[in-house]
């Protein structure tokens, strides 16, 4: 665990005693929006995310106090509650005990031991007893130095499954469409991955938030991805008749998106999906699939069992717990056991779509690798889950109560953000050897090849805006990252597992080089790469980082297209979205590709285009040459890129404004691209030569 965070100078309004208390709880009493200039962080802000860790800092004689209490805890304990070890030398915690402590290590694996050096890796059970009688027990996590990199280089496509329609599906893509296309994309394309956006379970509906990001549970998989048809069950139904309306009104789903424009209605193939589920639920699984399943309850355990309670009830009481009858928002109180088997069919509905889910996840991946692809499925962890969500409720104690997650105000957003996130308490997480975060990972790398982490930052700090208060009148809070990325690697090298961490934006410094230290990969999108610190120019391809994943876009930017014709200026004006002249707006970005356009042309990377090549797709072709000129190991792609989308996933800043994760991939005019057509589309068939060296 780190020492203490040193006490910054006393900001204006907070005494030094209240920034002494802060520090040693990892509360920030100020922030950096940019490298020259520092914002002195709120009284309340400071007192409020004390309060939320368990202080009481609301008078100077509770600051007095707490900070009394808390530095002679400091002084007199042993060792924190989780100890970080790296290679085979006991951690530093453990060789800095007074001399003659006695150490006994209950290791992961059943041994026990009397040193805490040349440990397995694993998260192990400590007590140390000092000569003076002091007993301390602490949880030891033992990690890898390094993640290894992935094989080779290799390329990959980015997309967002929902928006992957074959023509089997029901209206969204779904794990059959994923494993379709990374059969296809290994196979035919040499493709080494794909990734996709987070497929964890939402907070049910209607209306179902679109947005992947805020989700009920990042443990479990949403079964709303199922391929239905791929249960094994489903042959066995015996309502054939209700089966049959079922798939014609999927079909009526699916068509209405590829043939009438409509857009993606979660909600809808939901209702479709879960009706048939109900039949295929109805259907007595055979003794093989029965072991199976009983092996899968007992290794997710309590979890499971929190996640469909909480689904189960949500059915009766609604999607937010905090407005059920006070007994059941207690997930361990009498009441909530004599629901839980009140509803037990309902728990085992919904236990059996999770394992349902798992299975085909499992599947996709293992189609991936014997595509040939060396890293399969990248999934997408998002930065936290839902205030009123499975998650939230089954972990109360890990959350911290009346906070939220965001960003400060910066350039970009001088009002801040406040993402309705739920922050993770730090200090309860080091009293549990971070279990929550553990099991969260393990759970994920049952089925990923590769990890992307949304906001990587999260692990160092984030930004917690007190309920009721704007993001301006929040502060940063300040988790132990070398125990998180220590149960990072940890738990990907057991997976044999690549980590992606998406660091766009302000970066904490010491950040970038401390994941890197540990193996973990980077983001780095073309257009932000740039000489910052220098001309501003955009960056030459040999001044890339090598340790990362190199993209012309994401999901939360224009396509590659719209950003070449500058339609997305015209996009976000005809939103009323622009903070300035449309005129201005437009020339910046005109100067900007420009300079892009110029560096292609200089390096030669606008020649040698085939016959009938527009120039549009030529300039994307440029764009994903000059990646290749970069060290990045990782190259992906876009896939809405391959055939012209204008339209990006998902339009910061709006809400109901724009049709946010609800898009199906679609041509440069607009209409719907089915899985089999980019099979067939000589455009993206072109664009893959170019990653191919083709």
């Amino acid at each position: 665990m780190t020492a203490p965070r040193p006490a910054e100078p006393p900001s204006e309004g907070l005494s030094e005693a209240l920034s002494r208390l802060a520090a040693l709880h990892g509360v920030a009493t100020s922030y950096r929006p940019s490298p020259d200039r520092t914002v002195a962080a709120s009284a309340t802000a400071v007192t409020r995310a004390l309060a939320a860790l368990g202080v009481d800092a609301g008078t100077p004689a509770a600051v007095r106090a707490a900070l009394a209490a808390g530095e002679r805890e400091r002084a007199e304990r042993l060792l924190p509650p989780t100890v970080v070890g790296r290679g085979p030398d006991a951690p530093a915690a453990l060789a800095a005990l007074p001399e003659g402590t006695r150490l006994r290590v209950r290791t992961e694996q059943g041994e026990t031991r009397t040193s805490a050096g040349h440990l397995p890796p694993g998260v192990h059970e400590v007590t140390a007893t000092a000569p003076d009688g002091r007993t301390a027990h602490a949880h030891l996590i033992v990690a890898p130095p390094r993640l290894p990199a992935p094989p080779g280089r290799s390329h990959g496509l980015l997309v967002q499954l929902y928006s992957l329609l074959s023509r089997r599906s029901w209206g969204m893509g779904d794990l059959g469409d994923l494993g379709e296309l990374a059969d296809w994309a290994g196979r035919v394309l040499g493709a080494g991955f794909v990734q996709v956006n987070p497929l964890h379970a939402a907070v049910p509906g209607p209306p179902t938030d679109p947005s992947p990001y805020r989700p009920s549970s990042r443990r479990f998989p949403d079964p709303v991805h199922l391929r239905i048809e791929a249960v094994p069950e489903f042959a066995h139904v015996e309502d054939r008749d209700r089966l049959h309306a079922l798939l014609e009104r999927a079909g009526r789903l699916r068509e209405a998106v590829l043939e009438r424009g409509a857009l993606i209605d979660r909600d809808a193939v939901w209702e479709a999906k879960r009706e048939a589920l109900e039949l295929v639920h109805a259907v007595p699984l055979g003794p093989g699939r029965r072991a199976a399943y009983a092996d899968f309850l007992a290794e997710q355990g309590r979890a499971l069992e929190d996640h469909a309670t909480w689904c189960a009830l949500a059915e009766v009481h609604g999607a937010d717990w905090h407005r059920w009858p006070a007994a059941l928002r207690d997930p361990r109180s009498p009441e909530t056991a004599r629901a839980r088997r009140e509803l037990a069919d309902r728990v085992d509905f919904h236990s059996r779509l999770a394992w349902l889910t798992d299975a085909q996840l499992t599947a996709a991946q293992r189609t991936a690798r014997e595509a040939g692809m060396p890293v399969g499925i990248v999934h997408d962890l998002a930065v936290g889950v839902h205030p009123g969500g499975a998650d939230a409720w089954a972990q109360q104690e890990h959350f911290a109560a009346g906070m939220s997650v965001g960003a400060p105000p910066d350039a970009f957003n001088a009002r801040g953000q406040d993402w309705g996130l739920p922050p993770w308490r730090p200090d309860r997480l080091a009293e549990s050897g971070y279990a929550p975060f553990r099991a969260l990972l393990r759970a994920l790398f049952r089925y990923a090849g590769a990890l992307r982490i949304d906001h990587v930052m999260g692990l160092f700090r984030l930004w917690w805006v007190p309920e009721g208060h704007p993001p301006t009148e929040g502060t940063y809070v300040h988790y132990d990252a070398e125990a998180m990325l220590a149960v990072l690697v940890l738990e990907a090298s057991r997976a044999g597992a690549v980590v992606i961490g998406e660091d766009l934006g302000t970066v904490e410094p010491g950040v970038r080089e401390a994941l890197r230290e540990r193996g973990v990969y980077g983001t780095s999108v073309l257009w932000f790469e740039r000489d910052w610190e220098g001309d501003g120019r955009p960056l030459p391809p040999e001044r890339w980082r090598a340790d990362c994943l190199a993209t012309a876009t994401t999901h939360d930017l224009p396509s590659t297209a719209a950003r070449l014709t500058g339609e997305h200026v015209d996009l976000r004006a005809s939103l009323g979205l622009l903070t300035r002249p449309l005129a201005e707006e437009r020339a910046e970005a005109a100067a900007d590709t420009a300079e892009w356009r110029d560096l292609l042309a200089r390096l030669g990377l606008l020649d040698g285009t085939a016959d009938g090549t527009s120039p549009e797709e030529a300039e994307i072709q440029a764009v994903h040459r000059y990646l290749l000129r970069t060290p990045a190991r990782l190259v992906g792609v876009w896939l809405p890129d391959g055939v012209g989308d204008r339209r990006p996933q998902n339009l910061p800043g709006t809400w109901d404004q724009y049709p946010n994760w609800r898009l199906p991939i679609a041509d440069a005019r607009g209409r719907p691209v089915t899985l089999e057509d980019l099979a067939a589309s000589p455009r993206l068939r072109a664009l893959i030569d170019v990653l191919r060296g083709g």
